[in-house]
Formats: C-alpha cells, sequence, structure tokens
C-alpha cells in the first residue's frame, strides 16, 4: 500500500513528539519539515531523516507532493497556515491545539476548510491518553450505575514560567491551554455542556493572563461537572501533564488520579487497576501518558484519511471546546452564567 506523504510546520518543542508519535506508524511517510528558523528544522530533520528541509512554506508547497500536513506553530500563526495549506489544495490539514487564538478565528477557520472540501483535524491529545480511555470504558460498563456527578481537576505547580518566559506576557493563559484539554475529555466523557459558570485569578506575581480557573458547568443531559484548573497550586500529587478525574454514580463512584491508578468503588469494595504504557526512543518517560497519546490520535485521523473510521478530533468538534474556553472567558469577565446555545 503507497503510504501517506506528509509536511511538518513548525519544529519547535513540541513537534519531537508528534513526529515521533507519526513515525509509530506504517501508512505514512514524512517527507519534508519547515521552520522559519532553519537550524531547528535541520535538528528535527536529522533526528528523524527527514529529507526535505524548508524555511519557506511556500517553496515546501510548491516542491512537494503531499497528501497532508501537520501544523505544530505558534497559535497566533494557525489560521495562517491552514489558508496557506487550502491555497496549494492541500485536503488534508492537522493543526495543533488550541485551534485559534479566538473564538472567531476558529469559526473561520472551520468554514474555510468546509467551502474548500478539505478537512481539518485538531491535534488535542487528552482524550486519548489511555488512562483517559480506559475510564470511559469503565463508565460505558455501567458499574457505577448512572452517573450524576463529576469533578475534573488540574492542579500543578510545575514552573512554566521559568521554562517559557513569554507565558508571563499573555493576556489569556490556563483557560487557553489547558482548558482546551479538560473542556475536551469533559465533552468526550459527559457529552456536551448546556451552561456554565467561571471564575479565574492570577495567582503568580508578574504574569498578565489568569493561572487560576474554576468552572462549575451543567451538561445537557443535566449532570453537574466542577473543573479546576491552576498553575499556582503546590498539592501532594501533582497533575502535571495528565488530569484527575472523579465520577459519582448511584451504584458506585470511579476515579484516576496519581500514578495513572483507577479506582472503582461499588458497596461491594474497590477494585484498583495502575495504568501501564510502553517505552519509546523519542518519548519521556516522564511525560509517557501525553507522549504515548500522540500515537492513539494520529491513528484515529488518519484512519479517517483512508476512509476506514470517523476522527473524533475535527475542526468542527473541536470549535465546541473553544467555544466553551471562549464563554468561560465571558462569565469570569460579567460574573454570569453563559448558557452555551446563546454564545456565538
Amino acid at each position: 500500500m503507497k503510504k501517506l506523504r506528509f509536511a511538518v510546520l513548525g519544529c519547535g518543542f513540541w513537534s519531537k513528539f508528534q513526529i515521533g508519535a507519526w513515525s509509530e506508524l506504517d501508512e505514512v511517510e514524512l517527507v519534508a519539515v519547515y521552520n522559519r528558523t532553519r537550524e531547528k528544522a535541520v535538528r528535527i530533520a536529522e533526528y528523524f531523516n527527514v529529507p526535505h528541509v524548508y524555511d519557506n512554506a511556500d517553496e515546501l508547497f510548491e516542491r512537494e507532493d503531499l497528501d497532508f500536513v501537520d501544523i505544530i506553530t505558534d497559535v497566533d500563526t494557525h489560521d495562517f497556515f491552514v489558508e496557506k495549506a487550502l491555497k496549494y489544495g492541500i485536503k488534508s490539514i492537522i493543526c495543533q491545539k488550541p485551534m485559534a487564538p479566538d473564538f472567531a478565528t476558529a469559526k473561520r477557520m472551520v468554514k474555510l476548510c468546509a467551502d474548500a472540501g478539505s478537512k481539518l483535524y485538531i491535534h488535542e491529545n487528552y482524550r486519548w491518553q489511555t488512562p483517559v480511555r480506559k475510564f470511559s470504558q469503565i463508565l460505558s460498563s455501567g458499574v457505577i450505575g448512572r452517573p450524576f456527578k463529576a469533578r475534573v481537576s488540574f492542579l500543578s505547580g510545575y514552573p512554566v514560567f521559568d521554562n517559557q518566559p513569554f507565558l508571563r506576557e499573555l493576556d489569556h493563559f490556563i483557560l487557553t491551554d489547558m482548558g482546551s484539554h479538560v473542556f475536551d475529555v469533559c465533552r468526550f466523557l459527559f457529552g456536551e455542556c448546556e451552561e456554565l459558570w467561571c471564575q479565574t485569578k492570577a495567582i503568580s506575581k508578574g504574569i498578565k493572563g489568569e493561572d487560576l480557573a474554576t468552572v462549575m458547568m451543567k451538561m445537557k443531559n443535566g449532570m453537574p461537572v466542577y473543573t479546576e484548573l491552576s498553575y499556582a497550586s503546590i498539592v501532594e500529587h501533582d497533575s502535571f501533564s495528565t488530569l484527575h478525574i472523579l465520577v459519582e454514580g448511584d451504584s458506585g463512584s470511579v476515579f484516576l488520579g496519581p500514578g495513572f491508578e483507577i479506582r472503582t468503588t461499588t458497596r461491594q469494595g474497590t477494585i484498583t487497576e495502575k495504568v501501564k504504557f510502553p517505552a519509546y526512543p523519542w518519548a519521556d518517560p516522564d511525560y509517557i501518558v501525553n507522549h504515548e497519546s500522540g500515537i492513539h490520535i494520529n491513528r484515529n485521523i488518519l484512519e479517517d484519511m483512508l476512509g476506514k473510521r470517523k476522527a473524533e478530533n475535527t475542526g468542527a468538534d473541536n470549535l465546541e471546546t473553544v467555544r466553551l474556553i471562549w464563554a468561560c472567558y465571558e462569565s469570569a469577565e460579567n460574573g454570569k452564567k453563559i448558557n452555551i446555545k446563546d454564545f456565538q
């Protein structure tokens, strides 16, 4: 079978892990990488034996015969590169999360791709983390009965501002960064949101955006879901790179907690399962839960391209996650509950 040829646009920090995930799939071939700073592209190309390197995106599109592109650039450039790919007739476009710097731009990107007859996918990987998929299977099994309440937590004191000083200058921070993950997982596990109420705060010194957000959601099925996001938390079990999730049902509860342990409790007692991961040479063992998930989302997108199954993370689907992010900002600014159907 002929392999699908693709190019990567953007060779920053995350590209190594996203390309590494692609390298685990036999049906694709990375033929070119682009980065505005050529040296970064050269380093990635040497690591993964990529034949062609570019620091001019137009030159890449003009020279390469591509089946799809994977955009791993800064969020402010996502719409620019999506439009450029459409200009050159690319029919399958993958874009890193968050899709866009604002809701209006995200809506525009989805419409442009639909009008051009091109597929847009968003690389939103947290729902593909192995513990989250296992957690979903337990919920679907019915062992805890009818779920009636949930809490989803991301509490971390990881020094993100030390490693990435530019984050201090962002007007919007944790909701666009981690909210994309948290809300997508909530939608995956519990369905769509009907209304929400959000509070935000800046706890760390010298930052413009928020590093703390608490969100109360009512899902369309009536279920209350409480979410908390923090980069200012000094806690016993730091949840950096993953989530802690508790769901209560009328026959029991299930908790995804520290060390990727899933504890299912009924009146008969508690069963504990610990999720384990294989090792990959390109992945960081400390963040394997995140890096391994890239393989699963890439496979799902690839199978959609090949007509084998529907992709979960389409642009149209992810637009609903983006909608929740910006509804949260409006709620936090105005101190009001937001009805999602009215947030357009």
